[in-house]
């Protein structure tokens, strides 16, 4: 069986996917760093030997923002399209996809084909990004990963007045000052977040269902919060981190066959000598 690769270079995230015809066999994270040659080098190895067999790639897609330093890479696809197509192979009942990546976040309309029909993309300010909640955090002093648990643990979520991270880092420091409780203060900038993203939504259209991926998707905290303010459940994917990766697999498998020589016809074109 043919395999297919699929890697994401991000920001601050580096996700690779290996599909065998459309099952998936191997999926990684490794932070990009600063070399995202060297990154998408070790995504490579690494994935191989998640197979624990001899295994050749037949076709690789690149996407993301470091998509060209993906050198073994067969075709680069636009990150958005490989959301589409990720989120389509998971579940092709979803209609509306939102994304929250580190750096931006993305609201996508994808038909029955999972092909995008129309999209926004947070403006360039992070506070509708993952990059507001890593700032808060370190003001906090915890770990991402405590971010949602706590978070939920919160009964007056305080109000941010501003729709810039770096303005909401003071703020953030200012209700630390003021002994606000950190679950609060968590709680307040899941809510901040949420309303950026509706704004982006409404200017796409919600259809249901509707799904959220990207690293957002690993933040309980944020997921609900995002729910209050759509008004209905969110499907997450048990790893909404790699659907972006996933689509680039899925884009590189229907590349490959789409060159590949339709067997039936070729049969025909063959004379018979018999």
């Amino acid at each position: 069986m043919d395999l297919f690769m699929g890697i994401d270079v991000g920001s601050q995230q580096s996700k690779g996917v290996i599909l065998e015809d459309e099952t998936l066999l191997a999926s990684l994270t490794l932070p990009s760093g600063v070399n995202h040659r060297e990154t998408a080098e070790k995504l490579r190895e690494r994935l191989l030997a998640e197979l624990n067999r001899p295994a050749a790639v037949t076709y690789c897609v690149s996407t993301g923002c470091g998509a060209e330093n993906v050198p073994y890479a067969d075709e680069r696809v636009y990150d958005i399209q490989c959301s589409a197509r990720g989120i389509h192979h998971f579940s092709g009942s979803v209609r509306t996809l939102i994304e929250v990546g580190a750096r931006s976040t993305r609201v996508i309309k994808v038909n029955q084909a999972g092909k995008v029909i129309k999209f926004a993309v947070t403006d360039k300010c992070a506070a509708g990004s993952g990059v507001f909640l890593q700032i808060v955090a370190n003001v906090l002093r915890i770990g991402l990963e405590e971010v949602g648990p706590l978070s939920l643990k919160s009964t007056a979520p305080v109000i941010f007045n501003t729709g810039c991270a770096v303005f909401g880092e003071t703020e953030a420091i200012t209700r630390v000052c003021e002994g606000i409780p950190k679950e609060d203060i968590l709680a307040g900038v899941h809510k901040s977040i949420a309303e950026k993203i509706y704004a982006s939504i409404v200017k796409v259209g919600l259809e249901e269902e509707c799904a959220l991926a990207g690293g957002g998707g690993l933040d309980r905290g944020f997921v609900k919060r995002l729910e209050e303010k759509i008004g209905l459940g969110l499907v997450v994917p048990p790893r909404p981190e790699i659907i972006c990766a996933l689509g680039a697999a899925v884009s590189a498998r229907q590349k490959y066959l789409s060159r590949q020589p339709d067997l039936s016809t070729a049969r025909e074109s063959i004379p018979d000598h018999s």
